[in-house]
C-alpha cells in the first residue's frame, strides 16, 4: 500500500521534476510538462502511459489497481488506487509515465 507522501518522493526523485498544482491537487512535471497528478479523490493517481494501448494492458491486466473514468475515456492516463499498489510498482509507475512525457534528450542522458 502506497501513499500520497511516497508518490511525492519519488516522483521527485526523478530527473527534473517539479511539483504544482493542477486542477486543485498536487501535480508532477517534467520540463512543464504533467506526467502525474494526485487525484481529487482520496488514494487515487493519476498517471500518464504512451499509449492509449498500454493504458488498455494495465486496465484488463489488473481492474483491481488500475481504472478509468469517462472523463479520461480519450486521454492515455490511467487511474491508479494507491492501496492496491505497492512501493516498487508505483516508483515504476511513475518512471513510465516521466518517460512518456520526457522530452527524448534528458530520457537519453539516463533517466531511466
Amino acid at each position: 500500500m502506497t501513499t500520497e507522501d511516497d508518490v511525492r518522493r519519488l516522483a521527485l526523485g526523478l530527473p527534473e521534476v517539479t511539483e504544482r498544482p493542477a486542477w486543485g491537487s498536487p501535480a508532477f512535471y517534467v520540463r512543464g510538462k504533467i506526467f502525474a497528478r494526485v487525484h481529487e479523490a482520496p488514494g487515487i493517481l493519476v498517471c500518464w502511459r504512451s499509449s492509449l494501448e498500454e493504458r488498455e494492458v494495465l486496465l484488463e491486466a489488473e481492474p483491481e489497481k488500475f481504472f478509468t473514468t469517462d472523463h479520461y475515456r480519450d486521454h492515455t492516463s490511467v487511474l491508479v488506487r494507491l492501496d492496491h499498489v505497492e512501493a516498487d510498482e508505483l516508483a515504476e509507475l511513475l518512471l513510465e509515465a516521466w518517460e512518456s512525457r520526457a522530452p527524448k534528450r534528458l530520457r537519453d542522458r539516463g533517466g531511466s
